[in-house]
Parts: C-alpha cells; sequence; structure tokens
C-alpha cells in the first residue's frame, strides 16, 4: 500500500500550449507500473477548454461540479453537467472545458500506453467552441 499525502501533489496551472483561459489541475494518481491508470481533477473557469487532442487508449470524465462542453471533431459541442460521465475512444479526436459563463471541473481518467496518455493537437478555435446545430 502506498499512501500519497495531498502535500505531495500541488495544484498546478495548466500549460497555456495545451489549454485556453484558466485551468487548474490537482494530480490524483499516477499509477506506478505495470498499473496504467492516470487521474487528476481539472477545473475549467468559464469559457476554458482543452486543445484538440486524443487519448491512445480512450479516455473518461466524471463532471464533478458546473457545466461543460465536450466535443468532437466536426460535430456540435454537446453540454455536460455535475453527475455526468463522459468517455472519448481510443484516438478519438476531442476536447472539453467549461461552459461560456459556467465553471466546470471534472475527473479525468485515461490510462499510459509505453508512457503516453495523450496526444495534444491545435488549439480548440471560437468557431468550434460556440459551434450551433446546422
Amino acid at each position: 500500500m502506498d499512501i500519497t499525502r495531498n502535500a505531495s501533489r500541488p495544484t498546478r496551472k495548466a500549460s497555456s500550449d495545451w489549454f485556453t483561459g484558466d485551468v487548474w489541475q490537482d494530480p490524483i494518481i499516477e499509477a506506478p507500473e505495470p498499473a496504467r491508470l492516470r487521474a487528476l481533477k481539472v477545473y475549467f473557469a468559464p469559457g476554458a477548454r482543452t486543445a484538440w487532442h486524443t487519448h491512445p487508449l480512450g479516455q473518461t470524465i466524471y463532471i464533478t461540479s458546473g457545466t461543460g462542453l465536450v466535443g468532437l471533431r466536426g460535430q456540435t459541442p454537446q453540454s455536460v453537467r455535475a453527475g455526468d460521465t463522459v468517455f472519448f475512444a481510443p484516438n478519438e479526436e476531442h476536447w472539453h472545458g467549461a461552459a461560456p459563463d459556467t465553471a466546470m471541473e471534472h475527473i479525468a481518467m485515461q490510462e499510459a500506453q509505453d508512457g503516453r496518455v495523450a496526444d495534444w493537437l491545435e488549439q480548440v478555435s471560437d468557431a468550434d467552441y460556440t459551434r450551433t446545430p446546422d
């Protein structure tokens, strides 16, 4: 058994290379091999979001508070709220973040493959973020 105390996992501001707006991350677990689990709590200020990205083994997010948006390449973003769970399939291009006027927090869970958990792509444009049904 290994107990990790909160003080050894400080909150960090997310990199502007992969996020738009104010985003804060609290690491939960980076399990040692042979386990693959990686999890973190992510807080998005209103309008903040990830860049487009994929995960080699998929990703699950569990919305813990607020209202957010999730988007798939070429599709209209979908609204999510506290209590919702979203699964993104392996290598599915997606993004997620807060709604324009409401903060959102989620727990992100993904598995590492050869030490890699995500492949980051370009930033989500305002047009993709605000895309409405055709």
